[in-house]
């Protein structure tokens, strides 16, 4: 009997832009690895969905959406007469495909506790390249593109720059799955706006309100949503609930973990030892094996891995302030004081329930400039092109500081 083939041409229906199509069988391939579905079990947003409860979309859903918009881009700048070969244009797609897959559990919350000096961008260049491997070098120009070293330097920008595609998509995304409309930009319009000129991405004059738009929604979003004090102090205590865990684990003290948490709680993990087996193990981790230990730990007999997690778990989370000024010194320690009071621990430990960070918010940079092209030809940075005075204002980081204790 003959065996037939199965089909690689699928269509996804995308809750924001309707059908997507898979563009060719190599996507459809590098979709279906346990590399790439593992993105399905990382949820985009962290932990916010304790303020936003819509706000359980996955890596999975974005880096979808991101191949679907790299897609209109590709049309629109060939529409525009500007030659981009079938290589490049595939290398387009499984770059920003990929340009997440190194994100841990939680997305950040494991850079600071037990992958150590090593970043996700790193470790997705490892993973592409392993891919690369396996797809008899098919991933090359992917992977020169992902790391900026193309010669053509426009096809860089549409995967990393202000204006790239990855934020023409988490942005819609993340404002239309929690909710705040204020996020909710027109990425057609922009992807409709792009042209090449000197080798530069750039927005065509028109554009230049949605550019505006765009960059006031970021800023909002990041107030709004992405730094969040609720959402904040939660990633913080899971960073510390993971930092304790990692430190127990150095004394040798038994803790309950799947397999490939256990690699990285039992195991110092850097940039000079991060091995193929790491990048196995590191393959296998996702939101699940984290918060299944969180769950168990909430019964450990260590006191501060037990409360951190069942405020976790709970959702009883501590109490957060935040002010333009840092914290004085003596306002920690004395809340430390309280803290190794209230619960019987060293004043060292309290600091797992009381510490102080900043948090800067930056929506425009204008050293890799968004550039506006004028009727005339001339290129323009949109803080000069715009008429908006606020978006000169837009190019100043603002800083605030935020202290956390126990309520």
């Amino acid at each position: 009997m003959k065996k037939t083939k199965p089909n690689k041409l699928k269509i996804l229906n995308d809750p924001i832009y309707g059908f997507i199509q898979i563009p060719n069988t190599l996507i459809f391939d590098i979709i279906e690895h346990p590399y790439f579905q593992r993105l399905r079990r990382i949820t985009q947003m962290g932990f916010s969905n304790l303020v936003y409860p819509g706000a359980n979309h996955t890596r999975f859903h974005h880096a979808i959406g991101c191949m679907h918009l790299m897609q209109k881009a590709v049309r629109v700048l060939r529409f525009k007469q500007i030659e981009i070969s079938n290589e490049e244009e595939n290398a387009l797609y499984i770059a920003i495909l990929l340009h997440d897959i190194g994100h841990g559990a939680f997305s950040h919350a494991l850079e600071h506790s037990i992958v150590n000096g090593i970043s996700h961008e790193e470790i997705s260049l490892k993973f592409m390249k392993k891919l690369n491997d396996e797809f008899d070098g098919k991933l090359k120009l992917a992977i020169e593109i992902f790391e900026g070293k193309y010669h053509r330097k426009f096809l860089c920008k549409l995967i990393s720059s202000q204006l790239d595609i990855d934020r023409l998509d988490y942005l819609k995304r993340d404002s239309f799955y929690t909710g705040v409309t204020e996020g909710n930009i027109s990425s057609d319009r922009l992807i409709a706006m792009m042209n090449v000129k000197e080798d530069e991405l750039v927005i065509e004059k028109k554009g230049i309100y949605s550019v505006e738009k765009f960059l006031i929604a970021r800023r909002l979003m990041y107030w709004q949503v992405y730094l969040h004090k609720t959402g904040l102090v939660a990633e913080n205590m899971l960073v510390n609930v993971l930092k304790r865990a990692k430190e127990l684990a150095e004394k040798g003290v038994e803790l309950f973990a799947t397999s490939s948490l256990k690699y990285f709680l039992y195991n110092e993990i850097s940039q000079d030892n991060f091995t193929g087996k790491t990048l196995e193990m590191f393959s296998k981790l996702d939101d699940y094996d984290v918060l299944s230990a969180i769950k168990e730990w909430t019964n450990h007999e260590d006191k501060i891995l037990s409360l951190l997690s069942k405020m976790i778990v709970d959702r009883k989370l501590l109490r957060v302030e935040i002010q333009q000024d840092k914290f004085e010194e003596n306002y920690i320690n004395k809340r430390r004081k309280k803290v190794s009071k209230k619960f019987d621990i060293t004043t060292e430990e309290a600091t797992f329930f009381v510490f102080s960070q900043r948090i800067s918010n930056q929506a425009y940079s204008s050293g890799k400039p968004i550039y506006i092209l004028n009727k005339n030809g001339n290129l323009l940075d949109i803080a000069k092109a715009s008429d908006q005075l606020n978006l000169q204002a837009l190019t100043n980081p603002v800083v605030k500081h935020f202290i956390c204790y126990p309520k």
